[in-house]
């Protein structure tokens, strides 16, 4: 139940700023589903609506040690195969390697499991502690809650991050969590006073983006060593100081490319970057366009 709230709380009506999506639930025998909550859920359609989705989703369920059906698995197959983007989390990845469309592909799924898929699927490049890891054509997740990041990241991919911050906004989450950030914290932020002033650091610096921010000043302000400070950082966050204003700054270029008509040096000097070449050089790496072609795809307007 959990995933199918995360997929229609994402992919669901938000009003006019979102594109139209078309929701369809699927299943090998439309009726009553029992759901891990103990409530049915009334699916209405059979492996036939696959042959017309854009997008399909594999959702995760309490069987998936057991192979899907092969009439579902050819319908992944032949989704796949006609172009449609493929994507599931947690454990519905298991669902895509029993299919074979990961062999020889990175995937992640539930840290829980990835033993498990690394085991049965030995063709498949398991990443145990990645949040989501995109292939282009077939887009694997996390678990459990981790899903959010995978739709997030589908939307920001097809329609821009500004859309995808909206969104974000609207159901109270993170706008951008990076696929490589690990998606289990052993030692997760603790109500204390030395992550409060960690979290207050982490405040001021989204505030002050058009700065260095070097870790030293960073590690001042929160008033550690800088030592302390990075390993504290990683262990709150799941991610390097370095990786994750990185991850700020061109998550804010992105919008500003898509909202405004500023200059790409303005960009690059509001997101901290010193110079426009600077900018493109991390946005063709990371994003794998230049800005000024980002900026044409994903362009809003009133």
């Amino acid at each position: 139940m959990l995933a199918v709230g995360i997929v229609t709380e994402v992919f669901g009506p938000h009003g006019a700023a979102l594109p139209g999506f078309a929701l369809a639930l699927c299943a090998d025998r439309p009726g009553a589903v029992a759901t891990d909550c103990g409530v049915p859920l009334s699916v209405a359609h059979g492996l036939d609506r696959l042959a017309e989705a854009d997008l399909l989703l594999v959702l995760p369920g309490a069987d998936f040690r057991t192979p899907p059906a092969p009439t579902v698995l050819d319908a992944l197959r032949a989704a796949h195969g006609r172009g449609a983007l493929v994507a599931a989390h947690c454990v519905g990845t298991f669902a895509l390697a029993a299919a074979g469309l990961l062999d020889g592909r990175r995937a992640t799924t539930h840290w829980r499991f990835a033993a498990l898929l690394a085991e049965r699927h030995p063709g498949v490049t398991v990443e145990p502690d990645a949040l989501y890891i995109d292939e282009g054509d077939i887009v694997t997740g996390a678990g459990a809650a981790a899903g959010f990041d995978l739709c997030l990241h589908l939307l920001r991919r097809e329609h821009g991050a500004a859309l995808a911050n909206g969104i974000a906004r609207d159901i109270v989450l993170p706008s951008h969590r990076d696929g490589g950030q690990a998606q289990y914290l052993a030692a997760p932020v603790p109500g204390n006073g030395r992550d409060e002033r960690l979290g207050a650091v982490l405040d001021w610096a989204r505030a002050h983006l058009h700065e260095p921010l070097p870790v030293t000043e960073l590690a001042r302000r929160a008033m550690m060593s800088k030592r302390s400070f990075a390993r504290r950082f990683t262990a709150a966050t799941g991610t390097t100081p370095h990786a994750w204003l990185r991850s700020l700054r061109l998550s804010r270029a992105e919008e500003l490319l898509e909202t405004t008509d500023l200059p790409v040096e303005e960009v690059a000097r509001r997101v901290g970057y010193g110079s426009a070449a600077v900018l493109r050089e991390q946005f063709v790496r990371r994003r794998g366009v230049p800005p000024r072609t980002y900026r044409t795809t994903f362009t809003r307007t009133p």
